[in-house]
């Protein structure tokens, strides 16, 4: 038997329920895996709440985690039981202690990477490189915003864009998180609650704006987006902690500065072999020569998912978040 966080009904941190299951058995490509740490992101609470149909009712959340192949399926000869792998990638299921996986979706991880760090970068840093270098390619000297700069993926974005030379803004919640942001390769920061995000960023930028905003906030920071954006910039919608983004009449883009707007997943961008070990060895270079520091403050037992789910809607949390089997 194993133990998995099951939900059988949508709705809030309390359905979050750990319960004894059935060890599952690798199918053809698949391995099982024996899991140590889980990583904890929004898009588990919009499968937890609704916002995004899981296959079915009951389910397990969570789609990162690191751990070790047990046991591979017929047709797996890419790994062997005892290695170290990690994932960020559907399908979800990853609140267990062990879990069947998909061969060709999961990354071998090197000795200089361990599983607690692993699990707490995969999907942020794999969204970050998607962000920077293949939603568009920031360059130095290239201005941008960052919303949420002291969350999981802002304070890996922030340092990345500052290793490739980018003035990087990033609004924050309050002083001791623009401390952190600026610590993780922030130039500014902005208070969102405090002071005016466009005028700011118009301020600290010549009037000119930035380049990309990159925006998991949503509804209340849509229009200080598009109002921060210089002419023909990017508005990277890729989240929506404080809800949906409202809709936008498309002539706003034009009498804004023929602005272009994206809603990306990471998923179609590590959607091949090829592209997700690309992407994951870029985040592991980026880790290894030390232009990356992975904040990894909040961990909690796998019994207290709810609790993990609490803190980070509540935003009482900083960096990443992880559960530990």
């Amino acid at each position: 038997m194993s133990q998995a966080i099951r939900i059988h009904a949508h709705g809030g941190p309390e359905q979050l329920q750990l319960e004894s299951v059935d060890t599952p058995t690798p199918n053809t490509g698949e391995v099982l895996l024996k899991q140590t740490h889980i990583g904890v992101n929004f898009i588990d609470v919009y499968f937890r709440t609704g916002l995004y149909p899981p296959p079915a009712l009951p389910f397990t959340p969570g789609m990162e985690a690191a751990g070790e192949v047990i046991a591979v399926g017929p047709g797996v000869d890419t790994l062997r039981a005892g290695q170290r792998v990690a994932y960020a990638t559907p399908p979800v299921g990853a609140y267990a202690s062990e879990r069947v996986m998909p061969a060709d979706r999961l990354v071998p991880l090197p000795d200089d990477i361990d599983n607690a760090t692993a699990a707490a970068m995969m999907l942020r840093g794999m969204t970050a490189h998607m962000l920077l270098q293949r939603v568009i390619n920031i360059q130095a000297g290239d201005h941008i915003l960052v919303h949420a700069a002291a969350g999981g993926v802002g304070l890996i974005l922030c340092q990345w864009a500052a290793a490739i030379g980018a003035n990087v803004i990033g609004t924050v919640g309050n002083a001791e998180k623009a401390a952190l942001a600026k610590a993780h390769g922030c130039t500014h920061t902005v208070l969102y609650d405090a002071e005016d995000v466009a005028s700011q960023v118009r301020d600290l930028t010549g009037g000119q704006g930035v380049r990309a905003v990159y925006d998991s906030v949503g509804a209340s920071t849509l229009a200080s987006s598009l109002d921060s954006l210089a002419k023909r910039g990017l508005l990277v919608s890729f989240g929506q902690s404080s809800g949906p983004p409202p809709a936008i009449e498309v002539g706003v883009l034009a009498r804004k500065g023929s602005l272009f707007l994206t809603r990306p997943t990471l998923f179609d961008y590590i959607d091949t072999r090829e592209s997700l070990l690309e992407a994951a060895e870029a985040l592991f270079a980026r880790v290894r020569q030390g232009e990356i520091h992975i904040h990894a403050a909040h961990q909690y037992p796998l019994k207290d998912a709810g609790a993990a789910h609490t803190a980070l809607e509540s935003r009482q949390t900083t960096g990443s978040t992880t559960l530990v089997v």
